[in-house]
């Protein structure tokens, strides 16, 4: 399937959290691709901002376009390397925020549920027992609350603190689709809000904690930023 996606100009700036001369700390802006497309449209991005300023510098990992937080450069190819590895060894802890739609029954459990891609309905993933990536998130809820929307209905929501075990492509969102209540503002798993309510801004999801070991220094970097919402 042909990505016929046309990302919208981002005018937000990338938040410099902590640099050294091996790696750089980020906020991403949501609304802003992490790595860039192949159309030319689609040339701004992280990647694209972050080479200008540190020359050779390449992602560990990517946030969704619509996903805004903590992010990890490494500033060179070893650096990268090593990074890479605590990723893939799933010694690095990952933590988000997110609104929910709905109130979630449980105050926390674990959402284990294998991904796959979904070939008629691209860019999407699906839940598929069979021949589907295993897959594991943890959620807590954190709080339960109404929104008033713009005609005086309240719309029940629930902050959540969202822990992915693994590192499959949108298993977050497709992950709280499947506990029943999709991510606020979410436009491929069903967190649109119903027509003549009020619309989220954007994707309800936030890389708000990252705690990995610094490749050289050889200590704990246990990065936090707040969620915008």
């Amino acid at each position: 399937m042909i990505d016929t996606f046309i990302a919208p100009p981002c005018h937000d700036t990338i938040e410099m959290l902590y640099q050294d001369e091996h790696l750089v700390l980020i906020n991403k802006p949501s609304g802003l691709l992490s790595l860039s497309g192949k159309n030319p449209q689609n040339l701004d991005s992280v990647h694209h901002r972050l080479v200008q300023i540190f020359p050779g510098c390449t992602l560990v990992h990517r946030l969704d376009f619509g996903t805004s937080g903590l992010m990890v450069v490494a500033r060179n190819k070893v650096i990268n390397a090593a990074l890479c590895q605590q990723f893939s060894q799933r010694r690095v802890t990952k933590v988000y925020s997110a609104l929910l739609c709905g109130h979630v029954h449980d105050d926390e459990g674990v959402i284990d549920a294998a991904i796959v891609k979904d070939p008629a309905n691209f860019p999407r993933m699906s839940i598929c027992a069979i021949g589907g990536k295993p897959a594991r998130s943890r959620f807590r809820v954190v709080e339960r609350f109404y929104q008033t929307q713009e005609d005086d209905r309240l719309l029940p929501l629930s902050r959540v603190e969202l822990i992915p075990e693994t590192g499959r492509t949108h298993q977050l969102r497709i992950h709280c689709q499947h506990l029943g209540h999709p991510i606020l503002g979410c436009d491929l798993y069903g967190g649109r809000l119903t027509p003549g309510t009020e619309r989220a801004p954007r994707l309800m999801l936030h890389a708000s904690e990252l705690h990995f070991v610094h490749p050289i220094s050889n200590t704990w970097i246990n990065a936090r930023n707040a969620s915008p919402f």
